[in-house]
């Protein structure tokens, strides 16, 4: 069995790219470590998957802030506003097949995507994959931060530890056989000009 993955990243204004961001939809998202209420309101399945919503912030917080306690950078919280901007990106990118990543543009958010085989990866392993750039990550002012001279190829990396970045809100969807996970930052990374921390 092959298993596949893609990733894509955005940045804020460097060379004409711009940063994503501001699209609002209703979540159902919990804060990592927050316990659901015995509230009647909700069904056994909404309630399921609130449980397991705040375990994929629970597991992609640590990831991501895994690599920034390697250097030395305060940890991210998460935020519901950026998982439900993520989520709907998520299920536009789901409507298109499952096969495509592309950015969303003029949000104010930074952005990380991520694509592979439904269910073959955790979200772990998802932001891991973003995490490996760093074997080309050199300390220094954006863009010149890669040991490749090419900063696409740290530009993952960069924003996850971005040192200005103190949010992070992340969903995934599903289409075509493929899990799509979005991941949304806040203030968004990669600025032209400016150190990684």
């Amino acid at each position: 069995m092959t298993f596949l993955a893609r990733t894509a990243l955005i940045m804020g204004t460097v060379f004409g790219l711009v940063t994503v961001g501001g699209i609002s939809t209703a979540s159902m998202a919990l804060n990592p470590g927050e316990l659901m209420s015995n509230s009647t309101s909700r069904s056994t399945a909404e309630a399921e998957t609130l449980v397991a919503q705040s375990s994929m912030a629970e597991e992609i917080l640590e990831a991501h802030n895994k690599y920034r306690a390697e250097v030395n950078v305060a940890p991210l919280t998460w935020s519901n506003t950026l998982a439900s901007n993520a989520q709907e990106w998520a299920n536009h990118l789901a409507s298109l097949g499952g096969n495509t990543l592309q950015h969303s543009s003029n949000t104010g958010e930074g952005e990380n995507l991520w694509l592979g085989t439904s269910g073959a990866f955790s979200y772990t392993q998802m932001v891991d994959m973003w995490g490996t750039e760093k074997q080309y990550f050199i300390n220094g002012t954006f863009p010149d931060v890669s040991s490749t001279g090419n900063w696409f190829d740290v530009g993952h990396y960069t924003q996850i530890v971005w040192g200005n970045t103190t949010e992070v809100g992340c969903a995934i969807a599903t289409s075509g056989g493929n899990d799509i996970l979005v991941c949304r930052y806040s203030p968004p990374g990669n600025y032209s000009g400016q150190p990684v921390f």
